[in-house]
């Protein structure tokens, strides 16, 4: 997973990444997990899909595996999810 070059949809109004927020049973705390992406075709396609009255608002950015640990610290997310299928979503959520 480090080698690989991942694909992350980040906003271009405040600069933050695409995530998703999962409830945490028998507490009120949200985990954020950051959204990644295999391709970046796939990428666009959450987008246009799931956010086609704002995709305007939002660009891909591809990172190396190296440079995920950073963001996530930076970003404070809990871990990542990553998007086995655009279009319905299936998402498999890995926690740090």
């Amino acid at each position: 997973m480090l080698s690989q070059v991942h694909y992350l949809i980040r906003s271009k109004t405040d600069g933050q990444y695409l995530g998703a927020r999962l409830p945490q049973e028998n507490t009120e705390k949200i985990d954020r997990y950051l959204l990644l992406f295999k391709e970046h075709f796939e990428a666009l396609s959450y987008l246009n899909t799931h956010g086609s009255g704002v995709s305007d608002r939002f660009c891909v950015e591809s990172i190396p595996g190296t440079q995920l640990k950073g963001i996530l610290q930076r970003w404070d997310f809990q871990g990542i999810g990553l998007v086995q299928d655009a279009l319905i979503p299936k998402i498999e959520f890995l926690s740090l």
